[in-house]
């Protein structure tokens, strides 16, 4: 088996040299970096990584916590994290905390024992326990899509910082109310929410709806926010009954839609917050019979792979997923080669993609949505649930609360 010491004579340069190279310790000049590397290739050398630990304190490994991998957002974002630690030659151990704060602090410790070099954590509802663990033992860590401000170290609401970055990664640096021990990554929530608001509203809807997430999240409170945003560049007065919390899953957007759909005045379109929540609103309006979007327009936050193959089409805000997991990365390794560095958030841009769930028509363009005439729409006895005709503009709010007030009486339900 071939040694650093055979690399070096075959490179012809030292083996501290070699090593500068293998482990990025310091910088080499290019022709002498490649002239190790094909050494490395052509004697098959493998690195030692449990000796190389024992002597630079350093596994080369990640650990990264995050839930509901079974969803395509973080299942992209594991992608993007996976794809950057192997770029710059670290290995991943992954746990599922299960949102759970109880089991979120349990495996951050297991990982942490397992000596990672640094950890990526998409925080729980409430992290008190995982903040006050991480800092205790100083485990440099990067915060992933949920923020973990100053007020929510000292349990409050986590919602973060708001604004929008529209060309690339926004650096909002640390807070305004205290150190921040943590960097962190995350998408723009309040602007892209209120752009789905805003565009709904200029399609003439006066009663829309949200589906939140799970109380105490910063994307839950985000998105909150820029839905009240929405509203108040809409002119549209703020009703706490039009918001009901899904939990972040399909089953409580479910009940939460169907809440909604029992309101005396029902809204006339709905905006999702994730992708989760998004199925199981599809499966509320099913099971009532309503068509989208000519019983109702609907918008989501979070595209997926699918969203395209909807009848209707869904219109909905793309997370920058895959870049988000790459670059908490990169703020990782930065971190672990300066440790003083002042800590940092990061909020990378979405993008809004219009397709013909809002109402407009297959042709319409974002801002100029072309709608169908309501003339054409073939009534509700011709249609099946979600049906697969082509969308129509959306009802009028009086014309469709009556309509689907009709139904409320199928189902009751209670607004959370």
């Amino acid at each position: 088996m071939a040694t650093m010491a055979d690399v070096a004579r075959s490179a012809g340069v030292s083996v501290a040299t070699v090593s500068h190279v293998l482990n990025g310790t310091r910088p080499v000049l290019p022709h002498t970096r490649q002239a190790v590397l094909d050494a490395v290739d052509e004697l098959g050398y493998t690195p030692n990584t449990l000796a190389r630990s024992l002597v630079t304190s350093r596994t080369r490994s990640i650990g990264l916590a995050v839930s509901a991998i079974s969803n395509p957002y973080f299942t992209e974002i594991l992608q993007g994290v996976e794809a950057g630690a192997l770029e710059h030659g670290y290995s991943l151990l992954i746990a599922d905390p299960h949102d759970d704060p109880v089991h979120e602090r349990k495996v951050v410790q297991l990982l942490h024992e397992r000596r990672v070099d640094g950890m990526i954590v998409a925080p729980s509802a409430d992290p008190r326990e995982l903040v006050a663990y991480l800092a205790r033992h100083e485990v440099p860590t990067v915060f992933l899509d949920r923020v973990v401000d100053a007020a929510a170290e000292v349990g409050g609401d986590g919602s973060g910082d708001a604004g929008a970055g529209a060309d690339g990664p926004r650096d909002t640096g640390g807070p305004t109310d205290g150190p921040r021990r943590f960097d962190q990554v995350c998408a723009e929530n309040v602007e892209p929410m209120a752009e789905l608001v805003t565009h709904l509203a200029a399609l003439g809807h006066r009663r829309i709806g949200l589906v939140a997430g799970l109380p105490g999240l910063s994307t839950t409170a985000e998105r909150i926010t820029g839905y009240r945003q929405g509203l108040t560049a809409s002119g549209l007065p703020y009703d706490a009954h039009l918001v009901v919390h899904g939990d972040s899953e399909s089953p409580g957007a479910e009940r939460a839609t169907a809440a909604l759909l029992s309101l005396a005045a029902p809204p006339t379109a709905l905006v999702t917050a994730n992708n989760s929540m998004t199925i199981g609103t599809l499966r509320a309006l099913r099971e009532r019979g309503l068509s989208v979007p000519d019983d109702l327009a609907l918008c989501c936050f979070d595209d997926f792979a699918w969203a395209d193959l909807f009848s209707p089409r869904l219109t909905a805000i793309a997370q920058p997923s895959r870049e988000i997991g790459a670059q908490a990365v990169r703020v990782l390794l930065d971190r672990l080669a300066m440790p003083d560095r002042p800590t940092r958030t990061l909020r990378l841009p979405c993008a809004l993609v219009h397709r013909t769930s809002c109402g407009c028509a297959e042709t319409g363009e974002y801002g100029r949505p072309a709608p169908r005439s309501r003339s054409s729409r073939p009534s509700r006895s011709s249609q099946s649930p979600l049906s697969s005709q082509s969308p129509r503009s959306p009802q009028s709010p009086q014309s469709s609360q009556s309509s689907q007030s009709s139904q409320s009486s199928q189902s009751k339900g209670t607004v959370s």
